[in-house]
């Protein structure tokens, strides 16, 4: 349900708008329209903090679980606990880069052994150069004899088909052999291991401070909020307009109609304010609030994923969070597969945070969808249960591929006639009745149409289509589809925009409904590679005691583990995209994103 908005018209001392902006971010309850809004330096500084914040926090709460994590101190507040991180962070980044090439450096140093600066910086000093040169071992094997006699080289240690050596000269010598000359070691392996280990020790240490603050994450994201808060106040002050040559300045708000009444009180205790209260116009763009019942708004979560609905239409999320779990189940296709997610629903639901609990919920009722609809399919953890005697009279019941086809179409139908069903209402909500009567045209042809021919199958012909009373709600449909289509207009325009409402129409609903065979493969692949990794599990494992079973359970694990993943991203990713396309398109979907975001200060910690 969008719940209900008031809209405030404010006009007040340009000099009072800063302190009365203030005085509504403490009351918490006016969303201010953000017009003309332009960021000046400070304000893009404290954007850039904010996602820096909100990356810090992601990145804690990962390591929030840890038992050395639950027994580190947290930081005083949470500006202290940001600081503290970001250093940490920063130079443990650092530290880590110049392990990483340390590790590089170490590895070719051990190539040369234990060459010292200081004894080749001496030998030099006295007229002896020594270069680091490496080749094919091969190339450097059938030259070595030539390269010896020219200059004295000194083979140190072979790796990977590569020969590492050392050529004796004197400084400034030109030295002509087919090799790669390196850099002289600029320390030794051991020197080299002994700054690796320093570094590691550092990075360590900082491990503990990161720790520290990631005790701290709920202060951060709460220090972040802060400033998500500050910047909305910014934005607020930085919009509206200016009038009486700027003496005066004009703002726009909204407040849902529950709370207008401490609005109205607040406003009606400031000094030198002057307000209209009004209802949403046509031409305006009210912020969106939903509020739905406890099963409803699980499904927020889907709907959220795509857009709000537009301020005055319906709010679909009740209508297509039935169909989302159902298309779930029947493309997820497997009992043991539903089980998992449900066991795991009721898991979890205890462990989180109450803001996540409609997401666990969701995950529980899709485990439970999948299970039916997996039963009903005849596949767990892909055995066949058709296959099975035990279960007796229930294997006729399991759906077979042709009836899952039948069926998807089905759903399809029933899903678009509903979503156009919801436009009716919709239309007549905002327009009125008769803008509607186009798209119930199109509903009683396409209704008119299926029961006729239903009863036609079922062996009552004279219910057919060539029936009285399929004529007459034809005639009807038809009528206020090409003649009802644009009210007030002219008879022949409605004809006009009714061929081609009905050309479109007929295209779009075709493509809608095959759309839903998606229902029917996702599902079937699922269950088959379900059902093969059974069967490689069986046959490719060694027919020796101990080591079949390891090699079976290895097998299956991984195996369906493969399907699970590929299998619920299907499940989750292709309902939804039902539900956007071909439902929002027939129920006459409008989005907005404007979400009611009224001016608000964190009770916790506010920055300076």
């Amino acid at each position: 349900m969008i719940v209900r908005m008031m809209k405030y018209d404010l006009v007040l001392f340009a000099g009072q708008k800063n302190d009365f902006l203030q005085k509504l971010q403490d009351l918490g309850l006016v969303d201010i329209t953000v017009r003309g809004w332009e960021p000046d330096e400070k304000e893009r500084e404290l954007m850039v903090s904010i996602d820096r914040h909100r990356a810090a926090v992601s990145r804690l709460r990962v390591m929030a679980g840890d038992e050395e994590i639950k027994s580190a101190v947290p930081y005083p507040s949470g500006e202290e606990a940001y600081e503290a991180y970001v250093k940490a962070s920063t130079a443990e980044d650092n530290l880590t880069a110049q392990i990483a090439q340390g590790r590089k450096d170490l590895e070719y140093l051990g190539k040369w052994g234990g060459f010292s600066p200081e004894k080749i910086a001496e030998l030099e000093s006295t007229g002896v150069k020594l270069r680091f040169f490496h080749a094919y071992t091969k190339e450097f094997d059938s030259h070595f004899d030539e390269w010896n006699d020219q200059y004295l080289v000194y083979p140190v240690s072979v790796s990977e088909g590569m020969t590492w050596f050392v050529v004796v000269t004197t400084p400034g010598a030109e030295v002509l052999i087919n090799a790669q000359e390196d850099r002289a070691p600029e320390m030794t392996y051991a020197e080299k291991e002994t700054e690796i280990e320093q570094l590691v020790a550092e990075r360590d240490a900082l491990k503990a401070t990161i720790r520290r603050a990631a005790a701290s994450v709920d202060l951060i994201a709460e220090h972040g909020a802060a400033e998500q808060e500050l910047l909305h106040l910014e934005q607020a002050a930085g919009s509206g307009s200016d009038a009486a040559e700027g003496t005066l300045a004009v703002l726009e708000g909204w407040a849902t109609a529950e709370t207008a009444g401490k609005v109205d009180a607040m406003l009606a205790d400031y000094p030198n304010l002057f307000y209209i209260k009004s209802d949403p116009t046509p031409d305006d763009e009210p912020p969106v609030m939903l509020r739905n019942n406890r099963f409803n708004r699980m499904f927020e979560i889907i709907g959220g994923f795509y857009s709000l609905p537009r301020y005055g239409t319906l709010d679909l999320t009740p209508f297509f969070g039935p169909f989302y779990v159902l298309f779930f189940g029947l493309c997820l296709a497997d009992a043991g597969y539903g089980l998992i997610f449900f066991i795991l629903g009721l898991v979890m639901r205890g462990k989180v945070k109450p803001e996540l609990r409609p997401a666990v919920s969701l995950v529980t009722l899709c485990g439970l969808s999948t299970m039916i609809c997996g039963t009903f399919l005849g596949s767990f953890f892909g055995i066949q249960l058709a296959d099975i005697e035990w279960f007796g009279d229930f294997r006729n019941y399991i759906l077979s591929p042709d009836n899952m086809f039948a069926l998807a179409l089905g759903l399809g139908v029933i899903q678009i006639l509903f979503g156009m069903c919801l436009k009716v209402v919709n239309l007549s909500r905002q327009f009125g009745f008769r803008y509607s009567l186009a798209t119930l045209g199109w509903i009683i042809v396409l209704v008119a149409g299926l029961v006729c021919y239903a009863l036609g199958s079922m062996g009552y012909e004279q219910y057919g289509f060539g029936s009285t009373a399929f004529w007459i709600a034809a005639g009807i449909g038809l009528f206020m589809m090409f003649f009802l289509n644009s009210p007030g207009k002219n008879p022949f325009v409605n004809f006009g925009a009714g061929l081609w409402n009905t050309y479109n129409h007929i295209t779009g609903i075709i493509g809608d409904v095959l759309s839903y065979i998606r229902l029917f493969a996702i599902g079937l692949s699922g269950g088959i590679l379900a059902s093969v990794f059974n069967q490689l599990a069986l046959g490719l494992s060694p027919d020796i005691p101990v080591l079949r079973q390891i090699s079976i359970i290895l097998i299956l694990t991984i195996g369906h583990g493969i399907t699970l993943f590929m299998s619920t991203l299907s499940a989750f990713v292709h309902p939804m995209r039902l539900t956007f396309v071909e439902f929002y398109g027939n129920a006459g979907f409008e989005a907005t994103q404007r979400a009611f975001n009224p001016l608000k200060r964190n009770k916790a910690q506010t920055p300076a």
